[in-house]
């Protein structure tokens, strides 16, 4: 008996140790597995669960940079940044976000709409992030807030800046404005993602985004499992874009707006060696500041249905006849082709006929026998006509073409159009018919199909007061370099005999005893000016009126009138500035865009004068010493 229990707990015990060693065997090797997998998770895959584990920490905010600002030629700003004062409210710090909504509105204006607009971003957006009740706000009522903020848990003031343009609609068609992000603006740049950012929309602001933009920031932030901050890791400031300088002058450009008033008008002023723009100016304009934060449908609306076209820019986009203004052009090119001298005469009896048409002067009785410098001072239509059936198509639009008419220079604006000098073969292609010499002759006064900008006319003017040399029309600083280019004699494009004819006739124009102008003429410490008129039809005057008595401007409907035109230039001893304006349905040159034009030259020289007795009181910088 004894021996049989032997044999079994012999058997036992040896079964026991077999599974002893089976157990042992398998946690060893699940030891040996989690050690792998601890050695695997902490030493061969550890710094990329570190990066995970930091990703999950950390978070990544970008900030926005300080948007440069646009100057004028002697840095006064035309546009910049101002502080923008607003008030967000955090929800879960509230207890009842309606009620507190409704007791702020006591405090500041907050309607309804608004209310129920922050209402729904909070239930849409995680409730310890912050939402915007109301920015924009002017000081007294961020003050009256922040004495009231203690009784608003959870509403909170915040600062930051918005772009403004302190001369309002003074400089729009330049400037441009700043407008929200669209999904076509949006590139690898980070701050385009950022709530509330801006882009240049239009103008300056659009062509040079990218330099006045600036380089994005960035602050690296400690946020807890619920994504909320729990404090700055780190902070790379933004760096601010960059300044824009332009060659306009705001003091001139104000004054020329606010002397354009409310009509439909295009004014450009050159300097007439460098061809840098002092002043753009199309009226009415739209002012850029209501576009910032998104103008309404009620203002937007007002300004598509405006027949005067606030939205276009008349200076670069508007296209003209340009009337007699383009009768210097006309004299150029039969001075340069011998066809006439200072002493050719042609007689005006009111009256032109060519074939079976009649082309009439703007004196019915007709002026009598008339020189270039008379013709052009009074402005007489039938001794051009005599230029422009001898000179032919071909020569006017040649001598057109040096004096930057039917060209565009490049601006850093959009809109710019290139007029039209017509042609036998336009003609053809665009209305197929040919050429004829009536075509000529209207060309021959600035009619017909021939069309120009404001620009245009101002460059023209400009390289006939420098004494006949090319100068582009631009908004950015010119160099020394260009400014000496500019002034080289290879430069010239025309005889300076032909161009001294011209300016005297042009001076005559308003000085003279007959000259169409007479009646603008700039004070007499400023010198004297150079000019011309124009009057433009816009509609055909049928023989029937013209026996009757031709109708005034006034009794037409405002399509119907004309367009006053004037381009000049001052002071005739020295040059300084060129100008241009055209009042768009207007009626006459003489009566309505000359005095324009004679005011902001004005001005301008003005403005030169206050300059220089500026300058000559500043104390000269000391050199060496203490």
């Amino acid at each position: 008996m004894k021996r049989e229990l032997t044999e079994t707990e012999a058997l036992r015990t040896g079964t026991f140790n077999r599974r002893a060693l089976l157990l042992g065997g398998l946690q060893l090797a699940a030891f040996a597995a989690l050690g792998g997998r601890l050695y695997q998770l902490s030493v061969v895959d550890g710094e990329r669960y570190r990066t995970l584990a930091d990703d999950n920490r950390l978070s990544l905010r970008f900030l926005a940079p300080l948007r440069g600002r646009i100057l004028d030629h002697q840095g006064r700003e035309l546009a910049s940044n101002k502080r923008n004062f607003s008030i967000v409210v955090v929800p879960e710090q509230v207890k009842d976000l309606r009620a507190t909504l409704a007791a702020l509105s006591k405090v500041i204006e907050l309607s309804p709409a608004q209310r129920e607009l922050v209402i729904a971003r909070a239930k849409r957006q995680r409730s310890f992030l912050p939402i915007r009740v109301k920015g924009n706000l002017e000081w007294d009522e961020f003050a009256r807030f922040n004495a009231s903020a203690p009784h608003f848990p959870g509403v909170l003031p915040a600062a930051g800046t918005a772009r403004v343009y302190p001369h309002g609609s003074d400089a729009a068609h330049v400037l441009g404005y700043v407008g929200a992000v669209s999904q076509a603006d949006m590139n690898d740049d980070p701050v385009l993602s950022l709530p509330g950012f801006k882009v240049g929309r239009e103008g300056i602001e659009r062509r040079f985004e990218s330099q006045l933009r600036g380089n994005t920031g960035t602050r690296r932030v400690e946020v807890n499992a619920r994504g909320r901050v729990v404090r700055q890791v780190a902070r790379e400031d933004a760096q601010a874009g960059q300044d824009v300088t332009l060659t306009i002058d705001q003091r001139l450009q104000s004054f020329t707006a606010k002397r354009c008033g409310e009509d439909s008008a295009g004014v450009v002023v050159l300097d007439v060696n460098s061809g840098e723009i002092r002043a753009l100016v199309s009226t009415p304009a739209h002012d850029p500041n209501e576009f910032v934060n998104g103008i309404s449908r009620t203002n937007w609306a007002a300004l598509l249905a405006d027949p005067r076209k606030p939205l276009l820019n008349k200076t670069l986009s508007g296209q003209y006849p340009p009337g007699s203004t383009f009768k210097m052009i006309v004299a150029l090119a039969a001075l340069e082709a011998g066809l006439i001298d200072e002493n050719t005469t042609h007689q005006c009896d009111g009256r032109f006929e060519l074939g079976d048409q009649r082309f009439h002067c703007w004196k019915k009785g007709g002026h009598g026998e008339i020189n270039l410098t008379q013709a052009m001072a009074q402005s007489c239509d039938v001794f051009f006509y005599e230029l422009g059936e001898a000179l032919g198509h071909a020569r006017i639009a040649e001598m057109a073409r040096r004096f930057g008419l039917g060209d565009t220079f490049s601006l850093p604006i959009a809109g710019e159009q290139k007029g039209l000098i017509p042609s036998p073969e336009w003609k053809q292609r665009a209305r197929k018919t040919a050429w004829v010499g009536g075509d000529t002759i209207n060309m021959s006064i600035g009619q017909g199909a021939l069309l120009a900008t404001p620009l245009q006319l101002a460059t023209m003017t400009a390289r006939i007061a420098n004494g006949g040399y090319t100068v582009t029309p631009t908004l950015l600083p010119v160099d020394p370099d260009q400014l000496a280019a500019n002034a080289d004699e290879t430069n010239r494009i025309v005889a300076p005999a032909a161009i001294e004819m011209i300016k005297a006739s042009m001076v005559e124009a308003v000085h003279g005893q007959f000259g169409t102008a007479r009646a603008s003429a700039l004070p007499q410490t400023l010198g004297k000016m150079g000019g011309k008129t124009g009057t433009a039809q816009v509609r055909r005057i049928s023989e029937q009126e013209r026996e009757s008595g031709i109708l005034d401007n006034e009794e037409l409907a405002w399509k119907q009138r004309d367009h006053a035109l004037f381009v000049g230039y001052a002071p005739h001893d020295e040059p300084r500035y060129a100008i241009s304006v055209l009042v768009q349905h207007g009626g006459g040159g003489s009566t309505v865009a000359a005095p324009i034009a004679s005011d902001i030259l004005a001005e301008a020289l003005s403005l030169d004068l206050i300059d220089q007795r500026q300058a000559s009181l500043v104390p000269p910088v000391k050199k060496g010493g203490a």
